[in-house]
């Protein structure tokens, strides 16, 4: 008896698992953003597949770095980096606390997602791509 419900929850086990493995692949993307030769210090970056099946991507970018987990496939790339340009009371109220006003620091040629030249094939397990971007 129980040989047999040791089989059992084998055999459930081993279905779940199997389940689960049926969603899409990912890849580990990794690397460095840099703009007209200095690092992106705050900023985001986006992948999309290209052919609109799969999952996209990203994360963010702090003191030009990344980090993103993306399903397997061709990309669409888009980087996008801010700067403080001033800052703006949340509440008009004398003791409002205040935020900072942003302003996108990248051309839309990276930036923008319908016009960017940006592209990248990510495959199975850990990958890097430094994104050096000219001016």
């Amino acid at each position: 008896m129980r040989g047999l419900c040791c089989a059992g929850v084998f055999v459930a086990v081993a279905a779940l698992v199997a389940g689960c493995s049926g969603g899409p692949e990912f890849g580990d993307v990794s690397g460095t953003v840099s703009y007209d030769g200095k690092p992106v210090e705050d900023g985001s970056i986006t992948f999309t597949p290209t052919d609109g099946k799969g999952q996209g991507g990203g994360g963010t970018i702090k003191d030009g770095k990344y980090t993103a987990k993306v399903s397997l496939g061709t990309m669409k790339v888009n980087i996008s980096g801010s700067k403080v340009v001033g800052k703006k009371k949340v509440y008009n109220t004398p003791n409002s606390p205040e935020m900072p006003i942003t302003e996108e620091i990248l051309p839309n040629k990276y930036s923008d997602r319908n016009k960017t030249e940006l592209t990248f094939e990510v495959k199975p397990g850990p990958g890097e791509k430094n994104w050096e971007l000219p001016k």
